[in-house]
């Protein structure tokens, strides 16, 4: 996995390779704009990250070239942006950027975005084909993925699992009425390591069911904490949790969640189970099956990152869908990208038309949010109101009874 990073200021930049060579990631560094699309052209990278700010060619220049150029025209891009030039960067999102981070941000912040960028650019590879991962291990750019199994098989006997909380906050009311948990793997010797790299090594060895298990366990037994000690709403705090396609087709799937939520003392009401488009497309009438068993639990079902690629209307009213789940990508140019902007009101307006709650993923700016409050959204998660956090810095959002600001008309 090869990263260009490009960063004018000597400190950050050299913050950066550190980070990111400890993780086992081969990197490029370029001190000015000129130089990095140089190093672009000819290395071709795996991801790039650039600062907004530079002297010369800055943040933006380097994307416009680097766009326009059809060798690099599809190279991730993450900026790197300082609080006050938060507005001013929607020009890099016009030109094609697909992420940005805000400084000061800590390093779980930039292995995320990575992360994220490299789940987007490798959906329509085959799924989670071991011989098709385009995220190599962090051991070296010639080793066998599955040399993290061993470290793998023992993580949660270790205990080096973490799942972290993004909260869902209603746009009426401006509460938390939710979370997403999000499973994390820290590694003892090598640190954070990255969703892309383990779970399709998870998925293929099997070791999916046993992590999958515990994911559910663990949040089910933290969110009825939670219902019991603090949430104080008129409904009680909602579950989020992702199920992959090896779980999804495990045939003991719905004896594992009876179980689970048997001894949580769970209500299935409150657990939404999160589906993506590419899992469901792999088998339509399978699936449907599936999630017919599943709804029979009473518990809710979502579809993910909607509207990725996939010929969603066809079969959509087929499924029994509760909820709805924007992706990012239409939600982070909402504002000045007309097309994304006709996007989200559509799905918005077929969401309802089906009877089904939406969800927007990634809102990160106050016109963002005033965008979706004006189309009736129904819930948001994003950095506008928090990034994912650990199970005690969430608690601490439920302490305070953090709340978010609804624009008014």
């Amino acid at each position: 996995m090869k990263i260009l990073v490009i960063e004018d200021e000597e400190l950050v930049r050299e913050s950066i390779l550190e980070l990111l060579e400890a993780e086992g990631f081969h990197t490029i560094d370029a001190a000015s704009g000129d130089v990095g699309v140089e190093l672009a052209q000819r290395h071709k990278p795996d991801l790039i990250i650039c600062d907004v700010m530079m002297p010369n060619l800055d943040g933006y220049g380097v994307l416009n070239i680097l766009r326009q150029n059809s060798a690099t025209a599809t190279i991730p891009f993450i900026f790197l942006t300082a609080k006050a030039d938060k507005v001013d960067f929607r020009q890099g999102m016009n030109l094609g950027a697909d992420d940005y981070l805000t400084k000061p941000y800590e390093a779980v912040e930039l292995l995320e975005a990575i992360a994220t960028q490299l789940r987007k650019y490798t959906t329509l590879s085959q799924h989670y084909a071991i011989q098709n991962i385009a995220v190599e291990t962090k051991l070296d750019t010639t080793s066998d993925p599955l040399a993290l199994e061993p470290s793998l098989r023992h993580a949660l006997e270790r205990e080096e699992f973490q799942i972290y909380y993004q909260p869902q906050v209603n746009l009426q009311s401006g509460q938390i009425v939710g979370s997403e948990a999000l499973l994390r793997w820290r590694h003892s010797e090598k640190g954070f390591i990255s969703p892309t790299e383990f779970i399709p090594i998870a998925e293929a060895t099997g070791l999916i069911i046993p992590i999958g298990e515990w994911v559910l366990h663990t949040a089910c037994t933290q969110t009825k904490d939670w219902q019991n000690r603090l949430h104080t709403g008129s409904e009680p705090l909602r579950l989020a949790v992702n199920l992959s396609a090896y779980q999804f087709s495990n045939s003991d799937l719905n004896n594992t969640i009876i179980k689970i939520l048997t001894e949580t003392n769970f209500s299935p009401k409150s657990l939404e189970l999160e589906l993506t488009e590419s899992l469901i497309i792999q088998d339509t009438n399978s699936a449907i099956q599936i999630m017919h068993e599943l709804k029979k639990l009473g518990i809710q079902l979502s579809i993910d990152d909607f509207g990725m690629g996939y010929s969603s209307l066809s079969y959509l009213q087929q499924l029994p869908f509760d909820t709805l789940k924007i992706d990012r990508s239409f939600v982070q140019n909402v504002t000045n990208n007309n097309g994304n902007a006709g996007i989200t009101k559509a799905i918005i307006q077929m969401a309802r038309s089906l009877n089904l709650n939406v969800i927007a993923e990634g809102v990160e700016t106050e016109a963002e949010l005033a965008f979706l409050c004006q189309e009736n959204c129904d819930v948001m998660q994003g950095y506008l109101f928090s990034r994912p956090l650990p199970a005690k810095e969430f608690e601490q959002l439920l302490i305070e009874k953090k709340s978010l600001v609804i624009p008014s008309y």
